[in-house]
């Protein structure tokens, strides 16, 4: 089942949030036929823009994934994906084994053996592909899911797809054994292959910036109003675009190239920084002025920076993130901005989801002309 085929691929959304992963999802071909996410904001956001996440469901409500009803799922189904919370994981957090959001993401493999879909993907923060810390949580999803399925563990970089952001994610990929028995490591390597041949270079921030106009603008409107002063004693680093120049955690931005990690706690201070005068006016940056002078040893500025330099914006955020730039986001600004970070970047999920339907397919016509045999 490629782009040509008619037939949606049936799956079913854990962990959904506002739908980044399922806008992925659905421009590959799939459909859910059940949507989970607990946060009410997030709910209302993806009931907002049903068309574009490809859920064939009602509007969802407030769900934990332990109490959804999966009773009106079929058999057979072709996949469970999503993202569980990835607090407890992330080194940015306090990685901590005894959150409970850590606990989570087996509560998505405990979806995954009830309902044994054909397929599932599960992503998450690239602490728990890697950390010797997690390496325990790592063998008891491949102990409980090698049984039934060939599994493969991925680190994918956002900025190989498309996406303007240096956002790295783990995928788990699994394919149940009756459709691809040759193991984790032929399956790396196909999913490897499908995936190098979807690569694409994302634009630039600066670039998302002049499409989009000034922050406050018509085209740009819902700004971020926390201020960037000049931090009191700066962290110095050999980039401008690194160690603590301003207040805050969140950082400036190379105006020419992509965005950090767009956090889940953005909305104030933690919200990057952009240069808007060196973007649409060409002047010199300022950022990289500033730090060539604290090099050379002079005192840190007081007070607040000039006005030139700001956060990103809320559509500014989405189309890092390659949200469509129609998706209807619900709640304060905080919240949004919350749900932005908290996403799956769509192009992202788009690639991984196309790869998956690949493998998928060819091994349901090899599966068909051995039974026609």
């Amino acid at each position: 089942m490629g782009d040509e085929h008619t037939q949606k691929r049936l799956a079913v959304s854990l962990f959904s949030g506002a739908g980044g992963m399922d806008i992925g999802f659905a421009r590959a071909g799939f459909e859910s036929l059940v949507a989970c996410e607990i946060d009410a904001d997030a709910c209302e956001s993806f009931n907002k823009n049903l068309h574009l996440v490809g859920h064939r469901g009602n509007a969802i409500t407030p769900t934990s994934v332990r109490d959804i009803d999966l009773s009106r799922v079929p058999e057979d189904i072709d996949i469970v994906y999503g993202g569980p919370p990835c607090q407890g994981f992330s080194v940015a957090g306090k990685m901590d084994p005894d959150d409970e959001r850590s606990d989570l993401i087996h509560a998505f493999f405990d979806t995954v053996d009830e309902l044994k879909p054909r397929s599932f993907v599960c992503e998450n923060v690239k602490a728990l592909a890697i950390s010797d810390r997690w390496a325990a949580v790592r063998k008891k999803i491949f102990d409980r899911t090698n049984p039934r399925y060939s599994v493969a563990l991925v680190v994918l970089t956002a900025t190989d797809f498309g996406v303007p952001q240096n956002r790295e994610r783990m995928f788990l990929i699994g394919v149940r054994r009756d459709l691809y028995d040759a193991g984790g490591d032929a399956l790396m390597t196909d999913v490897q292959q499908r995936l190098d041949s979807q690569r694409a270079a994302p634009p630039t921030v600066a670039e998302i910036v002049r499409s989009l106009g000034a922050a406050g603008s018509a085209s740009n409107p819902v700004t971020c109003t926390a201020k960037v002063a000049f931090a009191k004693s700066p962290i110095l680093r050999k980039s401008p675009y690194a160690g603590m120049l301003f207040n805050g955690a969140g950082r400036p931005i190379r105006s020419e190239g992509f965005s950090s990690t767009l956090p889940a706690s953005m909305g104030g201070n933690k919200t990057p920084i952009v240069d808007e005068a060196e973007i649409l006016q060409g002047k010199p940056s300022l950022i990289e002025a500033y730090h060539a002078k604290l090099l050379k040893g002079c005192k840190a500025k007081p007070g607040e920076a000039p006005k030139r330099l700001r956060r990103l914006t809320i559509k500014e955020c989405a189309r890092i993130q390659t949200f469509p730039d129609e998706y209807n986001f619900h709640g304060k600004k905080s919240s949004v901005y919350r749900q932005i970070g908290n996403a799956v970047p769509c192009k992202l999920a788009e690639a991984v989801a196309r790869s998956v339907d690949g493998i998928l397919s060819e091994a349901e016509a090899s599966r068909d002309s051995q039974d026609a045999a």
